[in-house]
């Protein structure tokens, strides 16, 4: 029987105010690269602004079909990216609310933070930093990629702030107790990221530097916990597995309401987030049971090492090429380079101009699944590579 926690009474009494937290990012602190062009007004507050660039960017349409962690499915009911990003802009604004935060920052943040995610999740992830790593010495990761598309591809003028919470969201990091770190200007924030390419153990080190962003990390380990169970039965790949739970419970619904109060319970007035031991200690064992069942399971792992690692490999290999020969015709050239640069924003240099692999790993982490499987089949006719996805009624 599932067991879900209250908020105590004086807690509930104190929200019931919705008062503004003193620890809230105040509106007009905010910092963008330049700070000539949109402006805020009445209307579009400097988040709003922040969240509608990154709702009309290109690439926020592709959330839709990235794999969440189950690649191969044609099943509807199965978690995928765009799902996730929804989920932990809820649970994120849930928590801020209550703590009185500002919500149009938690939503800027929330809704950017994996627009840079490859395919095929945390594997496609993995496959391409291993590549790229090569040919240059420089790593991939998906927050510090999701920076660099709002504010190197598409040149956006997003600010510091929504920025830096991306970039340290790293859900698969967790915290018992999560305290922002100030942070005073982009040469600080670009050399944060600049050292992530070089050690990416440096990622380890990011941290928000808004209490909002500090939601907005501990919402995104909320949101995959429960719901990757739910997807891993649909799946059909557990059935009524006897989990731990402990004091988050073991479902979904459990998880989310229990560390959701938890967090408001030991959060409120305060200027970091924090669960209780209890609580923390669940949290870290859940997570540590997902692995174990999921996220390692061979089932998942094997298609995805066998199948997809080379398939990337062989894709990028050919894209190199072709750009490094300028070879105009190719997809690489009339698919992303010319697509990019019809998005008419300013930029410092020709986005063609900028470093091949970098061009190559910027066109690879944007595609979907799907658009990945029918690319290298374009470029592969007679490969022995194939994907074979699991039907609806198999």
């Amino acid at each position: 029987m599932p067991v879900y926690d209250n908020l105590s009474p004086e807690i509930a009494e104190k929200i019931a105010f919705r008062k503004i937290s003193p620890y809230a990012f105040a509106d007009e602190n905010a910092v963008r690269r330049d700070n000539t062009h949109d402006k805020p007004d009445a209307v579009r507050t400097p988040f709003i602004r922040d969240s509608d660039k990154i709702l009309h960017c290109p690439f926020y349409n592709r959330y839709a079909d990235k794999t969440q962690v189950f690649s191969f499915y044609k099943n509807d009911d199965i978690s995928r990216r765009g799902l996730h990003v929804q989920l932990v802009s809820r649970i994120a604004r849930t928590i801020g609310k209550a703590l009185g935060l500002n919500l149009e920052l938690i939503e800027a943040i929330a809704l950017g933070h994996d627009i840079g995610h490859t395919p095929f999740g945390h594997a496609g992830e993995s496959f391409l930093d291993e590549v790229y790593f090569t040919h240059t010495g420089r790593h991939f990761a998906h927050n510090i990629h999701s920076v660099r598309v709002l504010d190197r591809i598409f040149p956006y003028n997003i600010t510091l702030q929504t920025l830096s919470g991306i970039a340290a969201h790293d859900g698969e990091l967790e915290l018992a107790e999560y305290r922002p770190k100030q942070l005073d200007s982009f040469t600080e924030f670009d050399a944060q990221i600049e050292s992530c390419y070089i050690d990416k153990s440096n990622i380890e080190n990011l941290v928000p530097s808004t209490l909002e962003g500090c939601v907005v990390r501990i919402s995104d380990i909320i949101a995959y916990l429960g719901k990757d169970r739910q997807d891993a039965e649909r799946a059909g790949l557990l059935a009524d597995t006897d989990y731990a739970g402990g004091a988050i419970g073991v479902i979904n619904a459990e998880i989310i309401n229990n560390l959701v109060v938890n967090i408001i319970e030991n959060s409120y007035g305060k200027p970091y987030i924090k669960m209780d031991a209890e609580h923390f200690a669940a949290l870290k064992k859940a997570k540590a049971d997902n692995y174990e069942l999921i996220y390692n399971n061979k089932k998942i792992s094997h298609t995805l090492n066998t199948t997809v690692k080379p398939m990337i490999k062989a894709v990028y290999e050919k894209l190199l090429n072709d750009l490094e020969s300028k070879n105009t015709d190719s997809l690489i050239y009339k698919h992303h380079i010319d697509y990019v640069n019809k998005s008419h924003y300013s930029r410092v240099s020709p986005y063609e101009s900028e470093e091949p692999n970098q061009i190559v790993v910027d066109y690879i982490a944007s595609m979907t699944d799907d658009y990945f499987i029918e690319l290298y089949n374009h470029l592969f006719p007679t490969s022995d590579l194939k994907i074979e996805y699991k039907g609806y009624f198999d």
